[in-house]
């Protein structure tokens, strides 16, 4: 049987917040917009400017691990009343966070756990009930397209003509291709780390055993067969991550070394995510919740994760991942700034 989803928990501390949760000083900025991605996993808020070179410029970042999730793996999943409790709470708290900013436009939307339950509907209307505002719940597609919106805006990413994209998230694995820096392809598969948790490990507090871990790999590559997503790029193309599995890689090598956040090497080669694996997979979920860098809330997932992305990268005959923390907020929110009167 499952254990019970973990306890509401602020995550901020361990993610890209401990690299961005700071305020940026910079003159001519635009008036901030506030976008608050409602989860499977977790619920994050980014508020964002524009700088007067037209980058987006983050001016906050906070995670909350909420887990609105269980059950996601059913046939006909449904949000708990207590997963709805905790999200609400997260979407309160992070709007209190956004207030600060008074930013001139708050969006929220809903990925895989909404979009999928029976009752996500209600769950947004319950969002609007406590907030007064509506959210919206995003299609796969619309979710992969505003996460390849987002990564355009990535300085780091610039130089890349012809890249993939993945993003793993609690309930499903966006995909994307870009082809001369436009999308070409973009798949929304049911690989969430939470979905696969559910159907594949029965104790989420024993070690995860090499035989499952196999069997998620399996399982993962023969959902990317199915699904509409090739891969057709050049060979030696680039694999983009995001999602906080890959950014929690970065906060345990960071701790490991001592190094903050932005110094950790945003290149993950899938060598070192087999070792990290091999060496988290042998541990029971007590041991895996004292381990630097990675947060409590996030423990009984992270091996599924781990095994999900190397299966996705042997699938397309990847090296590495490059890492960027530019992703669907950020995409929702160049989105908003492009209006014009923001």
């Amino acid at each position: 049987m499952l254990s019970s989803p973990p306890p509401l928990a602020d995550t901020s501390a361990f993610s890209i917040a401990d690299a961005s949760r700071r305020v940026f000083r910079r003159p001519m900025l635009s008036a901030p917009v506030a976008v608050i991605d409602i989860g499977s996993n977790s619920i994050k808020v980014l508020i964002a400017a524009r700088d007067e070179s037209g980058n987006i410029t983050p001016l906050k970042i906070q995670a909350i691990d909420a887990r609105i999730s269980a059950g996601i793996s059913q046939s006909a999943p449904s949000l708990t009343d207590e997963g709805m409790a905790r999200g609400l709470e997260a979407i309160r708290a992070l709007l209190v966070t956004a207030a600060d900013f008074k930013p001139a436009e708050v969006v929220l939307v809903a990925t895989s756990a909404v979009r999928d339950a029976a009752n996500g509907r209600d769950f947004c209307e319950r969002v609007q009930r406590a907030t007064g505002l509506v959210v919206r719940i995003l299609s796969g597609e619309e979710e992969a397209n505003l996460i390849g919106r987002g990564l355009t805006a990535d300085p780091a990413l610039r130089v890349l003509q012809d890249f993939y994209v993945f993003d793993l998230g609690g309930g499903s694995l966006e995909c994307l291709a870009f082809r001369h820096r436009k999308i070409e392809q973009a798949v929304s598969v049911r690989l969430g780390c939470v979905r696969l948790m559910e159907k594949f490990v029965a104790d989420p507090e024993a070690p995860l055993s090499p035989a499952i871990a196999q069997q998620i790999a399996a399982h993962s590559r023969d959902a990317l067969a199915r699904s509409a997503f090739t891969f057709t790029l050049p060979a030696g193309s680039n694999a983009v991550g995001t999602g906080g599995t890959l950014t929690t890689v970065r906060a345990i090598f960071g701790a490991r070394e001592m190094k903050p956040f932005e110094e950790t090497d945003p290149v993950i080669k899938i060598s070192e995510l087999r070792q990290l694996l091999d060496v988290l997979g042998e541990m029971p979920l007590a041991r895996r919740k004292q381990i630097s860098g990675l947060p409590r809330a996030r423990a009984d997932v992270f091996p599924v994760a781990l095994a999900t992305l190397i299966a996705v990268a042997e699938a397309g005959g990847f090296a590495a991942y490059h890492h960027s923390v530019y992703n669907l907020r950020y995409g929702v929110a160049a989105e908003l700034l492009a209006r014009g009167a923001i």
